[in-house]
């Protein structure tokens, strides 16, 4: 049964990538595809896309075999579904095939065992041409000759071989074997799942302080960066990108969305439209795109948004292991440690009367300010945010304060095993080092039991749940604040 090559004629492609990236950037060098398409050496590239291909194809009436080579080299043939739009009825698939053994030196010269074979060897400006049969490619060319005598070649520089033997693949390839009751031109659709591509959110912040810095605004613009190394490229495909942990509960296995809700569209026709798809967010581009293989593209997400109110925050968490400790500590020497740093973060709203007000993906931010004394933005921080709804807070931290600084102290301790009651007070000092007076949040983890009490302290608390507490104080420009309380726990 002869195979017939799929014509090209009219061909639209929709592309819908799925991503698995953790935020922030992948860098495409660590990922490597695997030899035929069956997969990557060392880690998978963390995300996935459906493709849809739509084109118009010529079936002969009756049963045929039919093959496309220009689909991705990481297929997942599971997921390969062939569609006759013109007659859904009277086309059915009966056999689908992905053939991906490659053509190669070494898969060559195996199909040629047994078979007789050319090998040119050169030495300095000499040629010679050996024929025979070839035996093994172990180690080198094994030839028998006519006479049968049996040679190996250590040395050689050319094979030349008859033809290309069947079954090997110049590219990847899939194989439908179709029957069609309609023979003629049919408008079809293949679709199917595959690895290698992933995209990602990078947002560009540029920070503008107000005042003394503890107020300012953010312009905020946002890129989309997707990285294709799938094995094939994608000319004028419509895009769409999906946010949200879709659950897969195989590697192979898809995503098929249940029904879509309202859309809010926030960018230009040409550019991104944003609406809610099931309980996950689609985005869809406004106009064609192509997606080069083994390449990373950018395309802007949404306009920059200029003049977002932000606000810079001090935050000192003096003994961090504490947010993370569980139940049932005893030990007096534990929390005795102090951390010097006092972070420092940059938190905005995003309101749609601030710009913004869309589903964020989750994504990298990188803030730069400007220098005033030559007009240069300079970057200033980085961070990473999951999906962040509309109206919730972003909050990106910048790093560590260079002139504030905060150290903390178990001042007592004392413990009663037979009435179960631990005693413990702590000692916090923040030093400022700048020419004004800075606002500091110390935050402070109830680490030792879930049952607990303030039995005493210098300054007021809030209690933001029920292991964590924040005290809210201004420190002095060049001066000092020290706060203390002490913390009854009861078991």
């Amino acid at each position: 049964m002869m195979v017939c090559a799929a014509a090209s004629v009219g061909a639209e492609t929709a592309i819908t990538i799925y991503s698995k990236a953790s935020p922030g950037a992948v860098d495409p060098r660590l990922y490597r595809p695997g030899v035929g398409g069956s997969g990557y050496f060392g880690q998978a590239l963390p995300g996935y896309a459906i493709v849809r291909d739509q084109r118009r194809m010529t079936l002969e009436a009756g049963r045929g075999q039919y093959a496309r080579n220009d689909v991705a080299a990481l297929i997942d043939p599971t997921t390969v579904r062939f569609e006759s739009l013109t007659d859904p009825d009277g086309t059915r698939v009966l056999e689908q095939d992905f053939r991906f053994d490659l053509v190669d030196r070494d898969k060559l010269l195996e199909r040629y065992l047994d078979r007789e074979v050319v090998v040119t060897q050169r030495q300095g400006d000499a040629v010679r041409e050996r024929r025979g049969t070839l035996l093994s490619t172990r180690g080198g060319i094994v030839l028998q000759d006519g006479d049968g005598s049996v040679d190996v070649l250590s040395d050689w520089n050319h094979v030349a071989l008859g033809e290309l033997p069947g079954g090997l693949m110049t590219r990847p390839t899939l194989v439908w074997d179709l029957a069609a009751e309609r023979g003629g031109e049919h408008e079809t659709r293949v679709s199917y799942e595959t690895a290698g591509i992933t995209w990602w959110a990078d947002y560009n912040l540029v920070w503008t302080p107000k005042g003394n810095g503890d107020t300012g605004t953010l312009g905020v613009g946002a890129w989309v960066s997707i990285v294709n190394q799938s094995g094939a490229s994608y000319e004028d495909a419509k895009l769409k990108l999906v946010a949200g942990d879709v659950q897969r509960v195989t590697a192979q296995q898809s995503f098929r969305g249940r029904r879509e809700r309202l859309s809010a569209s926030f960018a230009e026709d040409s550019g991104f439209e944003e609406k809610a798809f099931f309980e996950f967010h689609l985005y869809t581009l406004g106009r064609e795109t192509t997606l080069p293989n083994n390449a990373t593209k950018q395309i802007e997400l949404f306009p920059q948004a200029a003049g977002v109110p932000a606000e810079k925050q001090l935050v000192y968490y003096g003994f961090p292991d504490g947010r993370i400790a569980g139940q049932g500590i005893v030990d007096r020497g534990f929390g005795a440690q102090s951390n010097p740093k006092v972070d420092v973060y940059l938190e905005f709203e995003n309101r749609k009367r601030d710009g913004l007000g869309i589903p964020l993906p989750a994504g990298r931010l990188r803030v730069s300010q400007l220098d005033d004394a030559d007009g240069t933005l300079e970057f200033i921080g980085e961070d990473v945010i999951g999906h962040t709804a509309r109206n919730e807070p972003v909050r990106v931290r910048m790093g560590s304060a260079f002139d504030v600084t905060g150290q903390r102290k178990q001042a007592d301790y004392a413990i009663d095993s037979r009435s179960r009651w631990i005693e413990e007070t702590i000692e916090i000092t923040l030093t400022n080092r700048k020419e004004a007076a800075q606002r500091v949040t110390i935050a402070e983890s109830m680490y030792r039991y879930a049952n607990w009490n303030i039995s005493g302290e210098s300054d007021d608390y809030e209690k933001i749940d029920s292991r964590t507490i924040h005290f809210n104080v201004r420190v002095p420009a060049d001066g000092k604040k020290t706060v203390r309380y002490k913390v009854r726990y009861t078991w």
